[in-house]
């Protein structure tokens, strides 16, 4: 990775896994300037990973999709976007145990984000489960 301050070479002085948001915490020093930064690593799950809706229908993740359906579910929350976003990237880590050969299938995204909606407010899971049945 080159530096954000002087586009000179870095070293990665020290790094840790994040385990409930699944990215790499890393703490980088430029070899030339001396500048000390931090960096997040995630994985692009758009890019990565494909959404099996059936045995022919094949399509990227989408993360935004998981998360307006959440959202949708929520609205009757005050901090309907804010729960969105947390309650999103809990299910995200939940998924990518079941993950196989790079594709979620429609059937354990649509379990987990029910278990976890149900355990959170019953009234989004009702919501949930309306529109996505498992």
């Amino acid at each position: 990775m080159i530096c954000i301050y002087c586009g000179g070479k870095t070293r990665v002085a020290n790094s840790r896994l994040q385990k409930r948001s699944n990215q790499t915490w890393r703490r980088r020093n430029c070899k030339a300037c001396q500048g000390v930064f931090t960096t997040v690593e995630a994985t692009d799950l758009l890019s990565s990973l494909l959404y099996e809706k059936g045995k022919t229908h094949i399509q990227p993740f989408s993360r935004d999709k998981l998360f307006i359906s959440i959202y949708e579910a929520c609205k009757h929350r005050k901090d309907a976007a804010d729960a969105a976003t947390a309650l999103t990237t809990t299910i995200i880590g939940k998924l990518l145990p079941q993950i196989k050969n790079a594709t979620l299938q429609r059937n354990d995204i649509t379990s987990v984000t029910s278990e976890v909606l149900n355990r959170f407010d019953k009234v989004a899971g009702v919501q949930y489960g309306a529109y996505h049945p498992l």
